[in-house]
């Protein structure tokens, strides 16, 4: 069988007083699209900062694609990317003078065809000129989506992906990621908080509360486990604490 894309073991962060996460472990399978939830505070952010490197954790390992995050996160890095309608890119600078930047970090070569092709890819090419601080949010939406797929990734981290966005646009991106996690065969772990979205592309969903996660399992199998009709009432089961936790 097929080595795990990220395997999470005893991980934890805290500050100072405050703890983040609290020794959460977690599989996420290989070209699998996995879903990460919880409510505000859950630590779903912290979480996917520590996947990326972007903080050490205070205790606990995690490896994606064989690779120790911790120790060697470097090595694995190119082959990983990352959007958020929350962190924003330089707003001063073009469409693609932001995407030749984020190309030019992730090594790529043949720098000018792959914006091309990745600006035709997420319906962007009319925006290339234009400075991305003029742009609309859902355009800036499409813009960091774009970002996020120029180095055709094999780990794909997304933080609420469609925000922003209008219903047809949303429905656009969601048939994308499925179109490029069937040719790609790439691993998405998802942080959303659209339910029906979750329903629609996940096939495995990690929930948390409060830094810890608290149950796991396909959609399908969390709403039979809970009784309930949908993946909104397991979630606000959970959120609220009738789940007993």
């Amino acid at each position: 069988m097929a080595e795990p894309a990220i395997i999470v073991k005893n991980l934890t962060k805290r500050y100072d007083s405050v703890l983040a996460v609290d020794a959460i472990n977690f599989v996420v399978e290989p070209g699998s699209i996995t879903a990460l939830l919880g409510g505000n505070g859950a630590g779903k952010t912290t979480t996917i900062a520590m996947l990326l490197g972007l903080l050490l954790p205070t205790s606990g390992s995690i490896s994606v694609l064989g690779i120790d995050m911790i120790r060697d996160r470097y090595k694995v890095l190119p082959r990983m990317n990352f959007s958020s309608p929350y962190v924003e890119m330089p707003k001063r600078l073009t469409v693609a003078e932001n995407l030749k930047v984020y190309a030019a970090l992730y090594g790529i070569s043949h720098i000018k065809r792959r914006i091309c092709e990745i600006a035709e890819a997420m319906d962007i090419v009319s925006l290339l000129n234009r400075r991305l601080g003029n742009l609309s949010a859902g355009q800036k939406t499409r813009v960091a989506l774009a970002k996020a797929l120029i180095n055709q990734p094999d780990i794909l981290l997304l933080d609420e992906p469609t925000a922003s966005l209008d219903p047809d646009t949303a429905d656009w991106v969601r048939q994308y990621f499925v179109r490029y996690h069937e040719t790609k065969g790439a691993t998405l772990l998802i942080a959303s908080h659209n339910m029906e979205e979750v329903e629609r592309l996940c096939s495995d969903v990690i929930m948390m509360k409060k830094g810890k996660v608290v149950d796991c399992g396909a959609p399908s199998q969390l709403i039979k486990r809970y009784g309930r009709g949908n993946m909104e009432e397991v979630f606000l089961d959970i959120v609220r604490g009738d789940t007993g936790e």
